[in-house]
Parts: structure tokens; C-alpha cells; sequence
């Protein structure tokens, strides 16, 4: 099938700018690899929306984080995202900090960030007690914040399919061949040729310009480990609280997440692009750096430890451009941290450079542009006894600690890109993310699935395909 733009990618970024050119006349497909959306470095990451302070001045990074960290507030009230406007505290812990601090506020200056200042340690340990007593000061942002990430780009990429993108999950690329109009690329799905195609792959985006006869970039992918700790501990700081940078990025962050826990992490460490283990090596420097800024953290109510893996490059900027070696092929790669902040001014840069490469853009006469979902747990009891009486699934809590009812489970297999598996609906609606981790629920979500989307239960998935929960039914054996 021909296709006017062609989106390899579907982590935040590809579905930032799927839903940018959702909103023209255009026949639009996306390429995932994955079984679902948002399942690479867009699920493990730090969730963070960064004020902008970090990058060099003229740089896309520092242009587009500002930039994409504006639309963020207004971009998640319209799709119905979890985010807060928190603020971010880099902390001072010694002479040398002092000067690093001072190089950020004039970058962030610079860059244009919002409200930046710098505090001494009183007016830090004012607004942040639990902090460290080596403390000297801080920069505070007070335009940073937290942010759903996998529902944010679940949220981009429905709104795109609502708008008429099409979304072909479980098709990797394996091959890209130029055409006297455009491209034809293959998956194992079959083949598809579009007249222009947007590499949004992360970690394999490399591998993608490879296959057009670019070679222009490398990706070294990184992995960072982490700690999520239980609600008991997410009000240990109320900012995402940073240590100063180095050249191995941010540092070791402690911040609360939108879903009330503490996250702590990362390290640095280069890997291969599916290595997403832990080390008790990487926990251990991850566990250590975080008790300089905040000594008094409960590592002890872990509840879950993760990696995901970024997509460093050869390059030290974002890499957004037409390929010099494929025209026609506009590159989104390099996408590592402020990323995610970027992403919905990376959608509008795309769209401009697929403008530039000679796309006509001509927008719909109406965008479905908002989102809306149940989250039980936050309704009055007026309004939860009025949906159940309307649908009684909703009396029956499926997932007690973060109290997801069956009937947002049902309502999330119905949606323009339903979960296939035990971890989509974990990341649809928040099931299984609480204190058991899914011990008491998991059972009951496949049974959900299985029975909603007409599957064999053996056929439910935990998450990546293959990863199946059951393999047939047990037998009783004689002694």
C-alpha cells in the first residue's frame, strides 16, 4: 500500500510526530517493532520534563527542551496525561559544585528557561528538609516537572489512529530499498512504499540508516538502572532533586513520580540495545550516589528495580535532518536526555523538515484532539456509585493497592490500540504497578484478557512476544 509518510518508531518521539502529521491530509502508517507502543526507552526512563538549564546554548537539544517543556502542561490537560509541575533543585555538595551550578544558571539564561535562580542553603533546605547536611545551595527551575511517559505516548499515538494514522505493531523493519518515488520497505508483515519515511527507531535508528546507505551516525546505546520505591517513600522530596552533571549526563536523581512513589537513579553504563538487567554493581553506585543528596531514603521499601536503555550517538546534539545519503528519509535520532521533554517540539520540527523536504501539508477541517479515562480511584463516591450503577464492572476492584476496578481493564482492551499483554494493561491503567507488583492481580488481568480479546489463556502474553505466562494446563501425576 502506498503511503504519503511512513514513521519508523513508536516510543514518544515517533508518536509525537505521528500525531503532528495526523492533523493533515495525509495517508499516514507507523512502523512499531514492539508489540505495543511506548515499549523501549520510552517505559524506563526518569519521567522527567527538564526546565533546559543542561544543554549547551544553540544547540537543538537546548531549543527544543525550552521549547517542548512549554507545550507540555497543556499538551497532557488535552490528553487526559498525569503530569506535574513540580520544579527541579540541583544541589551543590561541595566548592567545585558552586561553579558548575553557576555555568547552568547562565546556560539556562541563555537557553531561555523560565524563573531559574539560585539559592543558598537555607532557602534550599526551606522548601526541601530531607536533603543532604553537606548541602551548600541549589538552582531551582521552577518550570520542570514529572510526567507519565508510556501514557504520554500512548496518548499521542491514539490520537493519532482516532485521526487516521495507521499503526502496525510486531513489524520490524528488515529492509529498506529506494524507489523512483520514495521507498518500499519490508517487515515481515509484507512490504509497503511510502514517498517519504521519518527513522524514529532509538536505539536501532542506526541500523535503520543503514539500510537506506546512511552511515552518517552511530548509536552507543547506555543503560541506566533504577529503584522504585513504595508510596511510602514519595513524599520523601516533593522536587525532582539532581546532584551537579558530568560528562556521564545528569547523575543519580531523586523524585517523586506522578503515581505518588520515589524514583531514584540512574547510572551510565554502555550496553547492547536489549540489555535491560540490573547489576548489583550498578544498584549498588545507584543506592550510594542517591544517599549523598537525600542520606535518609528507605531502600528497604523497594519495590521494583528496572533499566532501560537511552540512545547516546557519535554526535553530541539530536540529530533532526533530511539524510544527505537518501532524501526523503528525515532522521529523529540521538533522541537521549531532555528527550522526552522535546518530544512534542520534536513532532513540529519534523513536520518541518518533511515541509523543507517537499511534503504537502494541508490540514484536516477537524482534529479529534483530546482524550478522556476512567481512573476510579480518583472519582468522588457520587461519581464512582454513579458509574457503577451505569456498569457494575466498576464495583469489582481487580488490582487492590492502586485500586484499578474491572471495568477500566475492560474499557482499556477497547481502545484504538488495545494491550496485548499482562504489562500493557499495567501500563494502560495501573494495574499491577502497586506494592505486590502485580502478585494478587496478574492472574485475574490474563483472565480479563484472555476472555475480552477472545484468546486461549495460554495465548496471554506477560509483555514482549514469547513471554508467555502459561504454557497448557497441569496434570495430575501418579507418585
Amino acid at each position: 500500500m502506498d503511503y504519503d509518510v511512513v514513521i519508523i518508531g513508536c516510543g514518544v518521539v515517533g508518536a509525537a510526530c505521528a500525531y503532528e502529521l495526523a492533523k493533515h491530509q495525509l495517508r499516514l502508517c507507523v512502523l512499531e517493532a514492539s508489540n505495543d507502543v511506548a515499549n523501549g526507552t520510552t517505559k524506563a526512563n526518569s519521567a522527567i520534563v527538564h526546565a533546559g538549564y543542561d544543554p549547551l546554548p544553540g544547540t537543538k537539544m537546548a531549543r527544543l527542551n525550552v521549547a517542548g517543556t512549554a507545550m507540555m502542561g497543556e499538551l497532557c490537560r488535552k490528553l487526559d496525561v498525569p503530569y506535574r509541575n513540580n520544579g527541579s533543585l540541583v544541589l551543590s555538595l561541595s566548592e567545585q559544585d558552586d561553579g558548575i551550578l553557576r555555568t547552568l544558571y547562565a546556560q539556562g539564561q541563555a537557553n531561555g528557561v523560565p524563573g531559574l535562580a539560585l539559592l543558598n542553603r537555607e532557602q534550599t533546605l526551606a522548601m526541601e528538609p530531607n536533603l543532604s547536611p553537606d548541602l551548600r545551595g541549589a538552582l531551582f527551575a521552577p518550570s520542570a516537572g514529572i510526567v507519565n511517559p508510556w501514557e504520554l505516548c500512548l496518548a499521542l499515538a491514539e490520537t493519532a489512529v482516532r485521526n487516521g494514522a495507521e499503526l502496525r505493531l510486531s513489524a520490524p523493519v528488515t529492509a529498506i530499498r529506494r524507489t523512483e518515488g520514495g521507498f518500499c520497505i519490508s517487515t515481515p508483515q509484507g512490504e509497503l512504499t511510502a514517498r517519504y519515511v521519518v527513522n524514529c527507531a532509538g536505539v536501532s535508528s542506526d541500523r535503520i540508516a543503514a539500510m537506506a546507505g546512511d552511515r552518517s551516525f552511530r548509536i552507543q546505546p547506555t543503560k541506566g538502572e533504577y529503584f522504585l520505591l513504595d508510596k511510602s517513600e514519595g513524599s520523601r522530596v516533593e522536587r525532582v532533586i539532581f546532584q551537579c552533571p558530568s560528562q556521564l549526563g545528569k547523575g543519580v536523581l531523586v523524585t517523586p513520580t506522578v503515581h505518588g512513589n520515589l524514583l531514584v537513579g540512574p547510572n551510565a553504563a554502555a550496553c547492547d540495545e536489549t540489555d535491560t538487567a540490573n547489576t548489583a554493581a550498578g544498584l549498588d553506585f545507584v543506592r550510594a550516589s542517591a544517599q549523598r543528596s537525600v542520606p535518609g531514603v528507605n531502600f528497604r521499601d523497594n519495590i521494583r528495580n528496572f533499566a532501560g536503555v537511552r540512545a547516546n550517538s557519535d554526535r553530541p546534539d539530536f540529530i533532526l535532518e533530511e539524510s544527505a545519503a537518501a532524501p526523503g528519509l528525515i532522521h529523529a535520532a540521538g533522541i537521549r536526555s531532555p528527550g522526552l521533554s522535546a518530544a512534542p517540539a520534536i513532532g513540529l520540527e519534523i513536520l518541518e523538515l518533511l515541509r523543507q523536504a517537499g511534503l504537502t501539508l494541508r490540514r484536516k477541517d477537524s482534529f479529534i484532539d483530546s482524550r478522556k479515562r476512567v481512573r476510579f480511584h480518583q472519582l468522588s463516591d457520587g461519581e464512582k456509585n454513579e458509574l457503577i450503577q451505569a456498569d457494575p464492572r466498576y464495583g469489582r476492584v481487580i488490582c487492590r493497592c492502586e485500586t484499578v476496578t474491572e471495568g477500566e481493564i475492560v474499557a482499556c482492551l477497547h481502545t484504538p490500540i488495545p494491550p496485548v499483554s499482562v504489562n500493557g494493561v499495567k501500563r494502560r491503567v495501573g494495574a499491577g504497578m502497586g506494592r505486590c507488583q502485580g502478585g494478587f492481580c496478574g492472574p485475574r488481568v490474563q483472565e480479563i484478557i484472555a476472555r475480552e480479546l477472545g484468546l486461549d489463556p495460554t495465548q496471554v502474553l506477560m509483555d514482549w512476544e514469547g513471554s508467555w505466562v502459561l504454557c497448557g494446563e497441569t496434570k495430575d501425576v501418579a507418585p
